[in-house]
């Protein structure tokens, strides 16, 4: 080894060392009450709020870190060690920064090896000033949070005791992280327009492989009046009850009979502007490996999903249908209209992370596209 390369390797040896004794004592505190003790970096100077989640999965942590549906949570992972294989380059995140609230981990890898990582996930989280709480206890976390439901929380000092836990749900989330204008991809002689709800840069890749022109538009943009071929509901964080201006201009567009294809909160939205009911799961599905039932093929898919909310299924009317369950639970994981092109999903078919058993939904939706 040349004595350079040995000085190199000397200077990031010394710089992790550093790195790991910059932490101090750190706990996340749920607002019943509950805390998780670990340690954070030093930089957190800090509270950080959010809503606790817990999310499966043994990879996939910076496509969930930047995924804008996770915007306002704190996010903890299950599987123990976190940031090994570092982090990539923009190309291969789903927005442009990281969306969560919050970082909970068991152990955090100060060395990250992969031949695409750009920087470590600590380096990362300090960036953004994104905070980080590991060391924790992530099984008693998300047993808690199975127990009692997913909870308000803060990542903070050992003897801090907030008093107030601001509830991200309560604002406009959407409004935060989709675009805030229109914009247009490729070219084809079929047009798709796409609803930003907060969307992930996979839904866009999936799409751009079909030879079609790509509309995007913002969560507001009233599109009712518009030429396109298909329409691409996206998914995106909170409660879709607050885009109201969203499902508004759905009612007007479903006159049109247009192919319709809505993903998680697109298919939350698509119910209410149907007259059906959403609600709030008690934990929510979060990871890549939750099992959904094709009612249609009758066969099991495995899905990678991120949703609080979900669809009544009394609730949809007389002219649809349910397309998928939940194994896990019984709940609505898809519908779709009984003669009209529409269908939505719960589950991310674009499978960033995850499996890849349900890609073939991007296909029935531009075959529809197609026909139009």
């Amino acid at each position: 080894m040349s004595e350079n390369c040995t000085q190199m390797l000397s200077s990031a040896i010394l710089r992790k060392i550093h790195q790991a004794m910059q932490f101090s004592p750190s706990k996340l505190l749920l607002k019943s009450g509950e805390s998780f003790h670990g340690l954070s970096p030093s930089w957190q100077k800090e509270s950080f709020f959010g809503e606790a989640v817990f999310t499966t999965g043994m990879t996939g942590y910076v496509e969930s870190l930047t995924d804008p549906s996770y915007a306002g949570q704190i996010l903890v992972f299950t599987f123990p060690l976190i940031g090994n294989y570092g982090v990539p380059e923009k190309a291969f995140w789903e927005s442009g920064k990281i969306q969560a609230a919050g970082v909970v981990v068991g152990d955090v890898s100060l060395w990250e090896s992969h031949w695409n990582s750009e920087r470590s996930l600590l380096d990362w989280l300090q960036e953004e000033k994104v905070p980080l709480l590991t060391g924790a206890d992530t099984r008693a976390i998300a047993k808690t949070l199975r127990k009692k439901g997913v909870a308000l929380g803060a990542i903070c000092a050992p003897n801090a005791r907030p008093r107030n836990f601001p509830d991200p749900n309560a604002g406009h989330l959407v409004k935060q992280v989709c675009v805030s204008s229109r914009q247009v991809y490729g070219s084809g002689s079929k047009t798709i327009l796409a609803v930003d709800c907060g969307m992930k840069e996979n839904f866009l890749r999936h799409l751009s492989r079909y030879p079609v022109r790509i509309v995007r538009v913002p969560y507001d943009y009233d599109y009712s009046d518009e030429e396109y071929d298909g329409l691409f509901l996206s998914s995106g964080p909170g409660d879709p009850m607050v885009c109201k201006e969203t499902i508004a201009i759905l009612k007007k567009a479903l006159e049109k009979k247009k192919p319709l294809f809505g993903i998680c909160l697109g298919a939350q939205i698509l119910a209410l502007a149907i007259g059906a009911k959403t609600y709030k799961l008690k934990f929510g599905h979060r990871g890549q490996n939750h099992p959904c039932r094709d009612l249609e093929k009758k066969r099991c898919i495995l899905t990678s999903q991120n949703h609080g909310y979900a669809i009544k299924e009394g609730t949809l009317p007389i002219d649809w249908k349910l397309l998928f369950t939940s194994l896990n639970d019984g709940s609505v994981e898809g519908i779709a209209h009984k003669k009209h092109p529409w269908f939505a999903v719960q589950f991310h078919p674009e499978s960033n992370p995850g499996p890849t058993d349900a890609e073939y939904l991007f296909d029935r939706f531009y075959e529809e596209v197609a026909k139009s």
